[in-house]
């Protein structure tokens, strides 16, 4: 990967859940030093703020356990754009935020990548599949719809339209291992990569990246990389509302994120779900820095890069 010129994008979602708390995370990211690591390692890093939404326009939910609609519309439509803005300039690292930004930080990097006549890859590295609509999620918690949203399913008439749908197959999940039903019917109908926690353990982890990194070289994509806390086990990452026993180690993350790097593929990242009123002294936040750092270069020696099929 060259040198980049990361834009560091705050996006304070809280809108997701109801749980409260995620709103403060792009700052734990400021305090723990995410732009230096990146300057660190070569980088030009430009914060610029976090985005703002415009005022929610009323609107009814067709779920009525469907929770702040219109608040979760509005950062979607703010965030997109602010994607599509970022992606000219450079590197976009949003910062959140729950898993709701992804709504419209992923649709903001599809419909750049169309403008690029490239198409988008996104990796969801995560302990949930985000498979629901707002019409079949039974917590009504829309940081579990994104992934849906972008690949163009049903049941989101009330959010902005899509200038260009993910295909299901270019869509790769890693860490999997808390899939509702709903979600699991709708993930049978479509061509998403899943590799859940027990495939990891019988197999590792860098063989299904490796082949997934390859789909995207062969069709000249451009990547996405949406990374929760929750990937990781809360063992090592404590400050996330959603804990999911049996995630991810500090050395599989790391490991993926040097296999990302080794690929150059990657072209804009979130970091969501971190909740810094649930951390232990800014630990998960610095995890997550260092996970950063490795998908941008960070190494303890320099080596060859080898094929990850040998």
């Amino acid at each position: 990967m060259n040198k980049r010129n990361c834009i560091l994008v705050g996006a304070p979602v809280d809108s997701g859940k109801r749980r409260r708390g995620c709103q403060m995370g792009p700052d734990a990211y400021r305090t723990a030093g995410l732009a230096e690591a990146l300057t660190g390692l070569g980088h030009s890093a430009s914060d610029i703020g976090n985005v703002v939404p415009a005022a929610p326009r009323p609107v009814t939910p067709r779920n009525p356990q469907v929770h702040a609609l219109a608040e979760t519309i509005a950062w979607t439509e703010a965030l997109s754009n602010a994607a599509q803005s970022a992606a000219k300039d450079g590197f976009p690292i949003f910062m959140g935020g729950d898993h709701s930004l992804s709504l419209g930080t992923v649709s903001g990097m599809a419909a750049h990548a169309a403008q690029q006549n490239r198409p988008l890859f996104v990796l969801w590295l995560d302990a949930h599949s985000d498979y629901h609509t707002p019409v079949t999620s039974g917590s009504g918690n829309l940081h579990g719809t994104p992934v849906a949203y972008v690949t163009g399913h049903a049941g989101f008439e009330d959010f902005p339209p899509l200038s260009s749908v993910v295909p299901t197959k270019n869509v790769c999940m890693i860490g999997i291992r808390s899939v509702d039903p709903e979600e699991h019917a709708a993930l049978l109908k479509g061509e998403v990569t899943i590799v859940d926690m027990r495939a990891i353990d019988e197999h590792g982890i860098a063989k299904p990246l490796a082949a997934f990194l390859d789909q995207v070289a062969a069709a000249n994509g451009m990547l996405h990389v949406s990374l929760d806390v929750d990937f990781l086990d809360p063992s090592v990452a404590p400050a996330v509302g959603t804990t999911v026993p049996g995630g991810a180690t500090v050395r599989e993350g790391h490991l993926v994120m040097e296999l990302l790097h080794d690929s150059g593929l990657v072209t804009s990242l979130d970091l969501v779900e971190l909740n810094p009123h649930l951390d232990d002294r800014g630990r998960t936040a610095n995890v997550m820095v260092d996970l950063t750092a490795s998908l941008m270069g960070r190494k303890v020696f320099d080596r060859p890069t080898r094929s990850l099929t040998t």
